[in-house]
């Protein structure tokens, strides 16, 4: 076994790594025409008390303006950025030094995924939905995430959210572990399989499997945070650094 295979197995666990390997295999195979991902959904409690108080004081966290074109070098593309914009999502961006350190997206009640055909819902309307959480690779080791973590924590606590819902690539190692620098709660996993026009999902919660064969076909999976309300965690200090750096793929 190669260096690269026991780090990734390391990483991610056999299960993991198997299915990631698989994925490389079939996207390579089909020249792109193919995709697997893996995905963990998580809940992450909205606390009261700010976490990262008097930390990176250098970084300014703002709102991405919906009519302002993205800062150069965005890393996503400006048509799912507008589709983002139109269902009703909103985006906090961080910025250090006057260049854009990382940025975050939330929405409220429901998400219709865009790297594959699933919609998200959320049954509590205290909850919210985050995601796309990137962080530019040079500031990875430093208090971008924590500070852009705790920005968004004070928005949505102002509109009395106490649950934030997200779903992170079973094969990103960083951003499981950042989330779990922070403390989440699991609430489920799923599979997707794309080829070309078709799409299998395989999930832990309901409906557990739907094929898809065009784009107006996609499964529909609710998160009920309602039922976390009695076993709210303790929430974690800011976390070092060390453990903050988040990678943006796979998302």
């Amino acid at each position: 076994m190669t260096t690269g295979l026991r780090h990734t197995l390391a990483q991610l666990g056999w299960l993991n790594a198997v299915l990631y390997w698989l994925g490389r295999a079939l996207d390579k195979a089909s020249a792109g025409g193919c995709a697997l991902h893996r995905y963990r959904f998580v809940a992450q409690y909205v606390g009261d008390q700010p976490l990262c108080a008097g930390r990176g004081a250098d970084i300014h966290i703002a709102p991405h303006a919906r009519d302002a074109a993205p800062p150069d070098g965005y890393p996503r593309p400006q048509a799912v950025v507008r589709e983002r914009f139109a269902q009703g999502a909103h985006s906090l961006a961080a910025w250090r030094h006057g260049r854009l350190a990382g940025f975050l997206w939330l929405v409220p009640n429901a998400y219709q995924e865009d790297e594959v055909r699933a919609r998200y819902r959320l049954a509590s309307r205290h909850a919210s939905w985050d995601f796309d959480v990137w962080i530019h690779p040079e500031e990875r080791l430093g208090w971008v995430f924590p500070r852009l973590w705790d920005a968004a924590r004070q928005q949505l606590r102002e509109r009395d959210i106490r649950w934030t819902c997200s779903r992170i690539s079973a094969f990103n190692a960083a951003s499981l572990r950042a989330h779990a620098g922070i403390g989440t709660v699991r609430l489920g996993d799923a599979l997707f399989v794309r080829c070309g026009a078709w799409q299998w999902m395989f999930a832990t919660m309901a409906p557990y499997f739907h094929l898809s064969r065009d784009a107006a076909s996609f499964p529909q999976l609710t998160f009920d945070t309602s039922a976390l309300a009695d076993v709210t965690p303790t929430e974690h200090p800011c976390p070092p650094p060390k453990q903050s750096a988040t990678s943006s793929e796979p998302r």
